[in-house]
């Protein structure tokens, strides 16, 4: 434990930002392992996931929340952007993660939420690893901070660049307080959730493209036995021609879908795990706010 000289420090962090700026990698970075699902496809992340960092100074509770966006032509976008805006308001510190040198109206409207929440404001400036420029960088951060008055970090999730940096600058803006987990506690989330989104991540980036965000998860069952757990998971889409494309011919494609499913939730549970999908239609979930609360989307 922390000397008298060094109080343990506590808060709450939420990552905020435009869809696709990469949120869930800088919390998988931080925490040190995938608790966020990863894809290059925007709205990625659906729901606010905390990923939990403790060593023996500090506690930081992680959130990382849905992209922020201006459109909301469905439910399940009406939603997320519900999720995000109020987790500004219940936390501590708010990181904003922007795109290199990219500047458009959405992280505009993310950063005048942020400021607007009274919370201290820190600006990952992301993808360092992809900026064909350096030198713009600086002049960059300047004229941002003419319009947005926070602390700027430039990072590079994906390659942990000067994350560490930003992991010391949340740490000194954390308050004195006592840990809020179990330091061997690294998320919130059950194991059903956490399986549920693995398939989900699965099908994003085996179909690419081809089938539009339509489609969402739920853990039917989750049996674990001393060396083997079974999993029986029911993936949703919104019309038949989708559930032949997610099938595939001859069933390849779901099965390289729970192939590859099943490798990443062996490396979570450290156990054999059996893993049974099927897929139903269930015309317009997304836009049905009662389908979203039964499927777990709202409170």
């Amino acid at each position: 434990m922390p000397s008298a000289e060094t109080p343990f420090r506590c808060g709450n962090v939420a990552i905020v930002g435009r869809p696709n700026v990469g949120k869930s990698t800088l919390i998988n970075c931080l925490v040190e392992q995938k608790i966020s699902i990863t894809s290059r496809k925007p709205q990625t992340t659906r729901h606010s996931i905390t990923g939990i960092k403790t060593t023996s100074k500090y506690q930081i509770v992680i959130v990382d929340t849905p992209g922020q966006h201006s459109d909301e032509p469905r439910a399940i976008n009406r939603y997320m952007n519900r999720a995000a805006r109020s987790r500004m308001f219940d936390v501590d510190i708010i990181v904003l993660v922007l795109d290199r040198l990219k500047w458009n109206p959405e992280d505009q409207l993310v950063a005048e939420r942020a400021v607007a929440s009274g919370k201290p404001v820190i600006v990952a400036v992301n993808k360092l690893d992809r900026l064909q420029c350096p030198d713009l960088l600086l002049p960059h951060i300047e004229e941002l901070s003419r319009e947005i008055k926070a602390e700027y970090v430039p990072i590079s999730a994906l390659q942990g660049t000067n994350v560490d940096g930003l992991e010391k600058l949340i740490v000194e803006h954390l308050p004195v307080a006592e840990a809020l987990f179990p330091e061997d506690q690294i998320t919130d989330r059950n194991m059903r959730f956490v399986v549920s989104e693995i398939i989900r991540e699965k099908i994003i980036r085996q179909l690419g493209e081809e089938l539009p965000y339509a489609t969402t998860v739920e853990i039917e069952s989750y049996s674990e036995q001393e060396l083997l757990i079974h999993i029986d998971a029911l993936i949703y889409v919104e019309r038949e021609g989708q559930k032949r494309i997610l099938i595939g011919e001859k069933g390849a494609r779901l099965k390289q879908i729970g192939i590859e499913a099943r490798r990443d939730i062996e490396k979570q549970v450290e156990k054999k795990v059996m893993l049974k999908l099927w897929v139903k239609v269930r015309s317009g979930w997304s836009d049905d706010e009662r389908a979203l609360q039964g499927l777990g989307y709202i409170d």
